[in-house]
């Protein structure tokens, strides 16, 4: 699979959390070719504001594999990841990441720029669009509804 198709399964969990009220980021781990975890934002459900996409898949990972260290997969996310995030993907050693939409006001660039491990390569803008469109719609919708 391309990245394009991996991003797809993480825009199709950023719409799970859309039709649950949850900011829409929705997240993959791909390990050798094969998607061992997915994940959508939960912050909303569990009442944690730790419960982002990445977190979730980060922990989902780490449990298939038996190991904390992520050094062979890739993150696929549908936004950028903030510092937080960035930190736990550091700290797994992940070494690739692929988001979508990137985050002027809280993305780990602006904050974070050397958050990730030294060898991890990082690739933005695939589906970007698209990415981008689910998170408007999600917040312009909670802007009307207020």
């Amino acid at each position: 699979m391309k990245d394009e198709d991996y991003m797809k399964r993480a825009l199709a969990e950023a719409e799970q959390a859309y039709r649950e009220g949850e900011i829409p980021v929705g997240a993959v781990v791909v390990c050798r070719g094969r998607i061992i975890s997915r994940a959508h934002n939960l912050t909303e459900t569990l009442h944690d504001v730790t419960a982002h996409a990445e977190m979730q898949a980060i922990t989902a990972a780490a449990d298939a594999l038996g190991g904390k260290y992520l050094q062979d997969c890739t993150l696929y996310v549908t936004v950028e990841p903030c510092t937080m995030c960035a930190g736990a993907i550091g700290w797994a050693q992940i070494s690739r990441i692929v988001y979508g939409a990137a985050d002027d006001k809280r993305g780990y660039h602006l904050i974070a720029p050397d958050a990730f491990h030294p060898k991890a390569t990082v690739t933005g803008g695939i589906l970007e669009t698209e990415c981008r469109e689910i998170m408007q719609r999600f917040f312009r919708e909670k802007r009307f509804a207020k």
